[in-house]
């Protein structure tokens, strides 16, 4: 679990940086068939953030359980352990001027390592994991490390085309300081030649963009014997600093 920060840390305030939109995918993408119902009709308006925004909500760790962290063990019987590749996932999340943001909420989910998520509507043959539940959640320590165990999801098919499969991914959800800094995105993992024949992943139009969402294979952090381990970080908006003419590239 990630370790504890400081709690009189003072939590940055501010206005935060624009979004670049170019680097997200376009909203309709038709390969991608429920983009063409879910894309809005009209243009975006641009609003400046609201305080409600910029603000809160703070998560600490009397928010979690002992295993939210594991989910090798937190839904699994006593004795008993989640069947897969086991694997550890870590990383740092970071601003966009490369700070680590300490107190972050991260949740995360996924399907079981036969590729079937445990919920009512998922139609997949392969079979449940009774000791596999599939989330759980950390909080960033004070340089925004974290780190959680897991084991690999399978790939799975989806009514999108023909034969379209989606790529071994994990799901998160990042909740920074405030509700402007808030990020839904998913993991791949490295290797994987599922990942650039996915309709969803092809809808992101830079390939460095899409090699962000790869967590990289990192044999240094294996735990011998137990589990392999993967290298995951990820980048929420960053805060605007005062202006000052001399240091334009800090604002």
């Amino acid at each position: 679990m990630a370790a504890e920060f400081p709690s009189n840390r003072r939590v940055e305030t501010g206005p935060l940086f624009q979004r670049d939109r170019l680097w997200h995918p376009p909203a309709f993408t038709p390969p991608y068939k429920t983009s063409v119902l879910r894309s809005p009709q009209k243009a975006p308006v641009s609003f400046d953030n609201t305080l409600s925004e910029l603000t809160g909500p703070i998560f600490g760790h009397d928010l979690l359980g002992e295993l939210d962290n594991d989910l090798t063990l937190n839904f699994a019987k006593t004795g008993e352990s989640a069947i897969g590749e086991r694997i550890i996932v870590y990383g740092r999340v970071l601003d966009e001027r490369g700070k680590g943001v300490p107190g972050v909420l991260l949740e995360f989910w996924q399907a079981n390592a036969g590729g079937r998520y445990r919920h009512k509507r998922d139609g997949y043959l392969a079979p449940l994991d009774p000791n596999f539940g599939g989330c759980g959640r950390t909080i960033t320590d004070e340089d925004g490390g974290y780190s959680f165990r897991t084991v690999k999801p399978g790939p799975y098919p989806w009514p999108n085309g023909v034969n379209d499969w989606r790529p071994s991914h994990i799901h998160f959800s990042v909740f920074g300081h405030s509700f402007a800094q808030r990020l839904i995105t998913q993991m791949y993992f490295e290797g994987d030649p599922l990942i650039w024949l996915c309709p969803i992943v092809r809808t992101i139009p830079d390939r460095a963009a899409i090699e962000t969402l790869i967590a990289a294979f990192d044999m240094q952090a294996t735990v011998p014997m137990d589990a392999r381990a993967y290298k995951f970080d990820l980048v929420l908006r960053g805060r605007r600093s005062s202006l000052f003419e001399n240091r334009l590239e800090g604002n």
